[in-house]
């Protein structure tokens, strides 16, 4: 902005901030907007609009794709937020498998990551607190009316409004989820490279978060079904531990449903996080390394071309 904005601490207060402790907050409070949003809108989905009088019946959720439309772009303005939110401070991670994705791979202090994890499942738990606050009578009349196995009177449903699960085609299996979120998340961290990646095409005039949030929307529509795209371990884990806490036990930890899959806790931390390696890792071995060879060059062949373009002077 044009004006001076004061700041509400006195400033002898807040060098403190200007450090690590900054960033963490910047983490806390991008990821807090990451799940207010995107926990928020799979709230509407499966609780407020039936219970609102605005479905068929006030259990019925999915009853066509575009439902799941208003999730994936849901998730994907919630990205675009975040980001700009805590972009301009600590980067706007927000994710620990891009915290981990960029100390391997950018330059990233190893030395934050811990701290930028704990920021981001606190984060996360905190925003998945305050979907629960607006929505608790949304998802306490949905509980009331559904039919089917309760957790203390909680359903498989309403705990997905904060957390993941897999699909029923799996039959309790754990490759095929862990799989799933490998390859979700190596796509997520391949294509934050190439938009941050001001040695290839760059995304220009600060429109990066918008691109990643497009980004989440196209792997939400392309492999969301399977697990619930969590790619994101804070996502799930600090959402998780929340609805542990608020009653749905089993559900959350060890994330059991019976019959249907049991002990899946893990399987979206440890995905995302061998995911954003690989798919960092990817990036560099096929695009990066060009870039890098390019550069020491100073010959910069046009796209589609294996040598540049030389005029007759230069012959």
């Amino acid at each position: 902005m044009a004006v001076e904005i004061p700041p509400l601490v006195k400033t002898s207060r807040l060098r403190s901030r200007g450090g690590l402790l900054g960033e963490c907050l910047a983490e806390f409070l991008g990821t807090l907007v990451l799940i207010a949003f995107g926990c928020g809108v799979v709230a509407m989905a499966v609780a407020a609009l039936p219970g609102s009088g605005r479905a068929a019946t006030p259990t019925t959720i999915f009853l066509a794709a575009g439902d799941w439309l208003l999730i994936t772009f849901g998730w994907a303005f919630a990205v675009v937020f975040g980001v700009y939110v805590a972009g301009g401070v600590s980067g706007a991670h927000l994710n620990p498998a891009v915290t981990l994705a960029m100390a391997l791979r950018r330059g990233f202090s190893w030395t934050k990551v811990l701290p930028y994890m704990f920021s981001q499942v606190v984060g996360a738990l905190t925003g998945a607190a305050l979907v629960y606050l607006v929505y608790h009578q949304a998802i306490n009349a949905y509980d009331k009316v559904a039919v089917g196995p309760k957790v203390n009177g909680h359903t498989n449903a309403t705990f997905s409004i904060f957390a993941t699960f897999p699909a029923p085609y799996y039959h309790g299996g754990i490759w095929g989820p862990l799989i799933d979120q490998i390859v979700g998340t190596a796509f997520l961290l391949m294509l934050i490279a190439a938009v941050i990646d001001l040695r290839n095409q760059a995304v220009k005039a600060n429109l990066g978060p918008l691109v990643i949030g497009f980004v989440v929307a196209a792997i939400g529509m392309s492999y969301g079904a399977n697990a619930g795209y969590a790619i994101n371990p804070a996502r799930d884990f600090g959402p998780r531990l929340f609805t542990y806490a608020a009653g749905w036990d089993g559900l959350a930890f060890p994330g059991s449903v019976a019959g249907s899959f049991s002990d899946y806790w893990w399987i979206p931390i440890v995905g995302p996080l061998v995911g954003g390696v690989i798919g960092i890792l990817v990036y560099d071995l096929f695009i990066g390394d060009v870039l890098l060879v390019r550069a020491e060059q100073a010959e910069l062949p046009e796209p589609g071309r294996s040598t540049p373009v030389r005029t007759s002077d230069e012959e």
